[in-house]
């Protein structure tokens, strides 16, 4: 009879799993949600290419003309750059984010996520770190058309706060879209109701008309939102009139006092299940 060999009976101990740090779960969680939303090329395209045509558009038609700006005045070309620059993060960061998630939600793929080990906290970095990435990216092109198309550029001095409100306003704007989307109950609706909300407070705020040609009540009605905080904070760094370094202090309160309110708001109310019914 043939005595089994020592190597013969041993056997490989099972593999142990240790549990991910939060980072890294979140870089994880990150380099998935890039690679579905790069696949998705139409959204891709159509995020990217929407506030481009529109500075295009804007900055062409009105580039005979001029606006009042702190200190002087400037060519209406290059007031729309920064302004349309805050529109693409709001099309970025609020708008795509909104919708997303309200799809996610409503077609149960969150509800499937959930029996995963990921946190809450893990899903939540991740899309919200493709909103910004996807915001710094349309930002940086829409800043090479502005210097090469209409010789708008950003003065030396004032960059860093430029990067600043950008990053910021770009964090705000997640947080927004995080706690409108636990409003929505239906997928059909978010991006109508994205639209409503978008679109009225752009024309308040000075996005599509400076703001200093709107009624004086109107001006008043839009300083209350972080849109005209954001918009306001870009043209000071774009302003070739700014003195200083263009931090705008009043204008980061108001940015990070609407970003306290939505996540906040989204921290309650975020839900892993479907809500329509």
């Amino acid at each position: 009879m043939t005595t089994p060999t020592l190597e013969g009976s041993r056997r490989s101990p099972p593999a142990v799993e240790y549990p991910r740090s939060p980072l890294s779960s979140a870089a994880r969680q990150f380099h998935f949600d890039v690679r579905c939303f790069i696949r998705n090329k139409e959204s891709v395209v159509f995020t990217l290419a929407l506030p481009i045509v529109m500075l295009v558009i804007f900055a062409s038609v009105f580039s005979n003309a001029t606006v009042k700006v702190p200190g002087g005045v400037v060519n209406e070309s290059v007031y729309y750059v920064p302004a349309i620059i805050t529109f693409g993060l709001i099309a970025a960061n609020f708008s795509n984010l909104m919708v997303s998630v309200v799809r996610y939600r409503e077609a149960g793929i969150y509800k499937r996520r959930r029996a995963t080990p990921a946190a809450a906290s893990t899903v939540i970095t991740g899309r919200a770190g493709v909103a910004v990435l996807t915001g710094v990216v349309l930002t940086a092109v829409l800043l090479a058309i502005g210097w090469a198309g209409f010789g708008a550029s950003v003065p030396g001095r004032t960059a860093p706060a430029f990067v600043l409100f950008v990053v910021t306003g770009a964090a705000v704007l997640c947080t927004l879209g995080f706690a409108v989307a636990s409003l929505i109950t239906e997928a059909d609706a978010a991006q109508p109701a994205a639209q409503a909300i978008v679109l009225p407070v752009c024309f308040i705020s000075g996005i599509f008309i400076p703001i200093k040609e709107l009624p004086n009540w109107l001006q008043d009605v839009g300083k209350v939102f972080p849109v005209h905080a954001l918009n306001d904070a870009l043209l000071t760094a774009y302003n070739p009139h700014t003195t200083g370094l263009g931090f705008n202090w009043a204008d980061l309160a108001v940015l990070l006092g609407w970003g306290v309110a939505g996540l906040v708001l989204a921290s309650r109310h975020f839900s892993w299940l479907p809500r329509g019914g």
